[in-house]
């Protein structure tokens, strides 16, 4: 629904894609830029028509508002008057329409969850939704200080009869140490499922399970030191968290339960985390694509699941701008001999610097030691889907190349099963492409993995195949070992190259569960 303006996410022709599904855009009129809409939010103007006041809106209300020139979306509680910012939304006026005069939040997070309406939208904040506080039934059981029991999660009825079972909690110490166990009841748990934050006197740690997350959410009761362990027993599901006492004292009590503290829902109603992670190092990689290292703060547990994205946060003139990037690693043989360490405290991430843009010229502007604020990962990749697999084929155009450097890292160091990897990589100049000679000397010493570079705009020297991807590239490309070897394709870069492979893909036969699109 709400979106960032085009000159912000996607650039007029990027290829770093995160999230499946696609939508289409609108050309924007002139004078009608993200740069523009700031400018009027600040310009005093009143963009509610309530001159400033705040109300409280009924269902009734809302429903009134449903006109372009009068149209008011609520998002996660909060109504909005949305009537100045249509000639602004690059998904044209008739997207913000579908949600008028009504609660357009799930409309929202099924498009773009991650845009900070807050920011976007903060002129135009007419007031709350006037509702009922619908608390579960140990609300006041769980305001009180947490004592080590267990208590009971708030879990809906739906998620009681659908979803995973409801985990739970328990914390127990030593003199120096303090443990909080989470049993997650699941066991297919890993290092990467949890997420772990420490600010000052607040501990939250969050625990994914497939489509739900667990939240425990505390203000520690005493002072702990910046460093912990997690530890994760995968057959039982277990997690265990080992805190380090600041002072060698008997906690009578955990803390103080926080907001959503042992809620159990799905990981679509639950809002963007952040933490501030600081630039350590940036290398040009071609010549318009760099390498930034950012480094997680010291009481932060975070890894980023294989085929997953974050989003990274900057504020641009006054407005918090968010965009989504998928990590990679340092290069492409680092990971390859060794093993990722549990506490890994970098993240790198292959970017390219659009001079038009408005957020990554921002980004490379950054000096090192300053900060980018990070979310938890999120993204539909299910790293089941390389289990006993013999062929995988990667379709990557451009900086759409940066989802299948993990799963191809993650592929050729797992899966015993493998019989070939095969990247077939769009670019449109030699100049271009990313990590060629790390590819080709990968290629060299790992028999399995074949590279074939394709250019749209080659100079005359160039051998190798030309042109766009097509179904006689994609049917010489994708052989499968026979009719019943388990094959998956995985898909990235600019809209038109995915939305064209889908097609072409699906009139080669190859059936839905047998391609992956990361695709905006």
């Amino acid at each position: 629904m709400l979106n960032v303006p085009s000159q912000s996410f996607p650039g007029p022709s990027s290829q770093q894609r995160v999230a499946s599904g696609g939508r289409s855009k609108v050309p924007l009129k002139q004078g009608r830029s993200l740069m523009d809409w700031i400018r009027l939010t600040k310009s005093g103007k009143d963009l509610t028509g309530l001159k400033g006041r705040l109300i409280e809106v009924t269902e009734e209300e809302l429903k009134k508002h449903n006109k372009k020139d009068d149209c008011w979306i609520c998002i996660r509680g909060f109504v909005y008057n949305v009537s100045p910012y249509m000639e602004y939304h690059p998904g044209g006026e008739d997207e913000l329409m579908r949600a008028a005069g009504s609660d357009g939040t799930d409309l929202f997070d099924q498009v773009h969850r991650w845009v900070n309406y807050e920011s976007m939208l903060k002129e135009c904040l007419v007031g709350r939704m006037a509702m009922k506080p619908a608390f579960p039934k140990d609300y006041h059981e769980e305001k009180k200080v947490l004592n080590g029991m267990l208590p009971q999660s708030q879990v809906t009825d739906t998620l009681a009869k659908e979803g995973p079972s409801s985990p739970s909690y328990d914390w127990f110490q030593t003199d120096s140490l303090v443990t909080i166990v989470i049993y997650t009841k699941q066991k297919d748990i890993n290092l990467d499922s949890v997420i772990v934050d420490h600010r000052d006197d607040s501990f939250r740690a969050e625990t994914v399970i497939k489509d739900y997350s667990y939240l425990v959410h505390v203000a520690l009761s005493h002072e702990i030191q910046e460093d912990f362990s997690v530890l994760v027993v995968e057959n039982v599901g277990k997690i265990e968290i080992v805190l380090k006492k600041k002072e060698n004292t008997s906690w009578k009590c955990l803390g103080h339960p926080q907001e959503n503290h042992n809620s159990f829902i799905p990981k679509k109603d639950t809002g963007l985390f952040y933490r501030k992670c600081q630039l350590v190092s940036k290398e040009d990689v071609t010549h318009d694509t760099k390498l930034f290292c950012l480094m997680l703060p010291p009481s932060t547990h975070l890894e980023v699941p294989v085929g997953q994205h974050v989003y990274l946060r900057l504020p641009i003139t006054g407005t918090e701008i968010v965009k989504p990037y998928t990590p990679v690693c340092d290069s492409l043989f680092s990971e390859f001999k060794e093993p990722v360490l549990p506490n890994n405290i970098y993240i790198y991430f292959l970017i390219k610097i659009y001079p038009a843009g408005f957020f990554t010229p921002e980004l490379d502007q950054l000096q090192i030691g300053d900060y980018v604020s990070v979310s938890n990962p999120e993204g539909n990749f299910i790293i089941s889907q390389l289990q006993e697999l013999e062929d995988l084929f990667l379709l990557a155009a451009g900086t759409g190349f940066t989802p299948m450097v993990k799963v191809l890292n993650y592929a050729l160091t797992n899966i015993p099963s493998l019989r070939k990897v095969k990247l077939m990589f769009f670019n449109k100049t030699e100049d271009d492409i990313i990590w060629r000679s790390q590819l080709e000397k990968l290629a060299f010493k790992d028999k399995r993995f074949e590279v074939e570079f394709v250019l749209s705009a080659p100079t005359s020297e160039w051998s190798g195949k030309q042109g766009y991807i097509s179904p006689a590239l994609l049917s010489e490309f994708l052989k499968r070992r026979s009719d019943t070897s388990k094959v998956l394709i995985c898909l990235c870069g600019p809209t038109p190259f995915t939305e064209q492979g889908m097609r072409m893909l699906h009139d080669l036969n190859f059936s839905k569960d047998e391609i992956h699109s990361f695709t905006a």
